[in-house]
């Protein structure tokens, strides 16, 4: 079980009880050890978590609690409503399938004056056939993370087919088109690719190195973003 799981279920467990709950009857519901259930506990506590309670006499989850592990305003809780929405039908299968995920595990834990809140929200983003449904984006994605090397079959703007050797280094959507910054092999320079110009794509099988004069942060200065402006 991930951590993040675990934590999420130890509130859980804790939320509603009238009564503290042991450590012992704690490790035995998410089968873990009352070491693990102890330093879980500590580190609640210590990221602002109202646990009270403890070891050797149990613990509870202090009244208004709602929101594990973190108290959201309605404006934080919508942006979070909305923004899943958005990555649901914008940031490929993989986010998606995680973005839907945790709004369920949001929405199992709120107070129903914020349930009400999240039903009244109303941007929508319609999960419809399109570029990211069909798996691009996800294997870009996945690309990205692993510093893979990747060969590509693309397509200019006036048709023109090329073979482009590239690192990837980054994502990024404008509101109905995507981008994928990446340093190409070809070019020896950095270069922008239309995912939907990518005829065909593979994996080569290589990794790129952690080069500073072609990262992430070289291709952000490249294109001119301030380094204050640049997300976390």
């Amino acid at each position: 079980m991930r951590r993040a799981d675990r934590l999420f279920l130890l509130i859980h467990a804790l939320r509603g009880r009238r009564r503290a709950i042991t450590a012992q009857q704690l490790a035995q519901t998410l089968e873990v050890s009352l070491r693990t259930v102890y330093r879980d506990v500590a580190d609640l506590q210590r990221s602002g978590v109202p646990i009270e309670g403890e070891a050797g006499v149990g613990y509870l989850l202090r009244k208004g609690a709602d929101i594990p592990p973190l108290m959201f305003t309605p404006d934080e809780l919508e942006a979070l409503i909305v923004g899943t929405r958005f990555v649901r039908a914008f940031g490929g299968v993989r986010l998606g399938r995680g973005a839907t995920s945790a709004l369920l595990k949001i929405e199992a834990v709120l107070p129903p004056e914020l349930a009400a809140t999240a039903d009244r929200t109303r941007i929508f983003a319609p999960e419809v056939e399109r570029l990211e449904n069909s798996g691009l984006i996800d294997g870009l994605h996945e690309a990205i993370t692993a510093r893979r090397v990747l060969a590509l079959d693309y397509r200019d703007e006036g048709g023109q087919s090329t073979q482009r050797e590239i690192e990837p280094l980054c994502l990024a959507f404008w509101g109905g088109s995507w981008t994928l910054g990446a340093w190409c092999r070809l070019r020896s320079a950095f270069r922008n690719f239309r995912p939907d110009r990518i005829v065909g794509y593979r994996d080569t099988g290589a990794g790129y190195p952690d080069d500073p004069a072609r990262g992430l942060a070289a291709y952000l200065d490249n294109l001119g973003v301030p380094r204050d402006q640049r997300q976390r």
